[in-house]
């Protein structure tokens, strides 16, 4: 049998009824139990007839909004109180409440009201059909979320003053490196011995290094993921405006795949980078002779490989470069430990090329 509002097969399967059954009819028609259950919730909440009209309030909603029965009973929710809940957004999505969409998505709120002041409030509403009246109800639950919402706010805040700080402690980390650097320079100036003065200027490039991979993550972001393409690019830009200068000779090329990493591994990276860079400038073109340093960074799923090769003069017959101390390999070998791969050199005709191989 059709009813006059709606037919049963309109009833969305998960929407909740009213029971029936002949033991909750015998209860005052189930009106004294229901009234019950409602008082029990601890949320204030309305029962809104089809037409947003009050049908009933809980303790919880009078003890609020100190509101009485008489105030708000049979009247429309957007008509309550000062105006407060006259909301044309709500009303649109209480109005939509129905067969076809039974339950409203929060919707979060401020208002000014009477009692309780300023506050932040979330409103769920879900349709219930009454069968035996032949009519739909709407349950409208009110929770008071002002302090998760301040909250929120302070840790936004907090958030936003901890990116601040680090912002400031990088700003300072990169100018006492640049300080030192520049005492450095002056030093090596300074010095008679020729072996001082390149032990000087070893720890001077390096310094600078630093600083460079430094202000390439303050210009990518703190503590976010980052594009590993973008962040090579900037980071060999910057090593060959201030390394290579005006020598047009000596070409430095990136290529890399799409991926990203974190802080900690773009740091290490970074100055693996800078620190094989540095060595091929240095010791792979002797005289001045031109060429092509390249580095690559290719992604396969966990697996990952970063190389630095050039065409230069390439390996002795003991394995090293000329004028190549070793430091630099040891230097490369500890961050490749940090990040759990292994390093491999390969000779090549010309040149070599250092590998830092990831293995998941």
């Amino acid at each position: 049998m059709e009813s006059s509002i709606y037919r049963e097969q309109d009833r969305p399967a998960d929407t909740p009824v009213f029971p029936d059954d002949p033991l909750f009819v015998d209860l005052d028609d189930a009106s004294v139990l229901a009234e019950a259950i409602v008082d029990t919730i601890r949320d204030p909440l309305l029962v809104l007839d089809r037409h947003l009209c009050v049908v009933t309030a809980n303790r919880a909603f009078h003890h609020t909004f100190g509101m009485k029965r008489q105030d708000i009973h049979g009247r429309p929710i957007y008509g309550l109180g000062d105006g407060e809940w006259d909301i044309p957004e709500l009303r649109l999505l209480l109005e939509e409440v129905g067969p076809g969409r039974p339950v409203m998505e929060p919707f979060e709120f401020e208002r000014d009201a009477p009692v309780v002041g300023r506050r932040s409030m979330q409103l769920i509403a879900r349709a219930v059909f009454d069968q035996k009246r032949d009519r739909q109800l709407i349950l409208l639950v009110i929770e008071d979320v002002t302090d998760r919402t301040t909250a929120q706010q302070r840790m936004a805040e907090l958030l936003q003053q901890k990116e601040t700080l680090l912002q400031e402690m990088q700003h300072r980390v990169i100018n006492n490196l640049q300080i030192i650097a520049s005492i450095l320079m002056l030093k090596t100036r300074k010095v008679q011995s020729e072996e001082s003065r390149k032990d000087l200027r070893d720890a001077y490039d390096r310094v600078m290094s630093m600083a460079i991979v430094q202000k390439q993550l303050q210009a990518s972001g703190h503590g976010e993921p980052m594009e590993i393409g973008p962040y090579l690019s900037g980071l060999c830009g910057a090593l060959a405006a201030s390394m290579i200068g005006g020598n047009t000779a000596i070409k430095l090329e990136v290529q890399a795949d799409t991926g990203t990493v974190v802080s900690g591994e773009a740091t290490s990276i970074g100055l693996i980078v800078t620190e094989l860079v540095m060595n091929a400038l240095k010791h792979a073109f002797p005289g001045g002779n031109g060429g092509l340093i390249s580095v690559r960074y290719t992604v396969d799923e966990a697996n990952w490989r970063l190389s630095v090769s050039d065409n230069g003069v390439g390996l002795q017959q003991d394995g090293a470069r000329r004028g190549h101390t070793g430091l630099g390999v040891a230097i490369v070998e500890a961050l490749a430990r940090q990040l759990k791969a292994r390093v491999e050199t390969t000779a090549r005709s010309p040149g070599i090329a250092v590998s830092i191989i990831h293995t998941a």
